[in-house]
């Protein structure tokens, strides 16, 4: 069995404007995290959902692209792409 790392885009609920963008191992662990409050970057704004998600066999390339995506070409990216 394969090992992933996810690199994951949240919406939030009542903002839908709103983006969180993380990078985990365990994907619906960290959405409870976040919707109870526990991420306080993330806090203000829930409850979440997710967006989009992107696995990733390599743990270095998923964080590769988790920092790109919180670039603002990144961001230009994601919005343009519907991510």
């Amino acid at each position: 069995m394969s090992r992933y790392s996810y690199v994951y885009m949240l919406e939030a609920v009542r903002h839908p404007a709103r983006h969180y963008v993380g990078l985990t191992d365990d994907l619906a662990a960290r959405l409870v995290l976040h919707n109870q409050g526990s991420v306080p970057s993330s806090a203000p704004f829930r409850p979440w959902r997710i967006k989009t998600v992107v696995a990733f066999t390599d743990r270095l390339r998923a964080s590769e692209f988790e920092r790109y995506l919180k670039t603002a070409s990144g961001r230009a990216f994601a919005s343009v792409s519907g991510m």
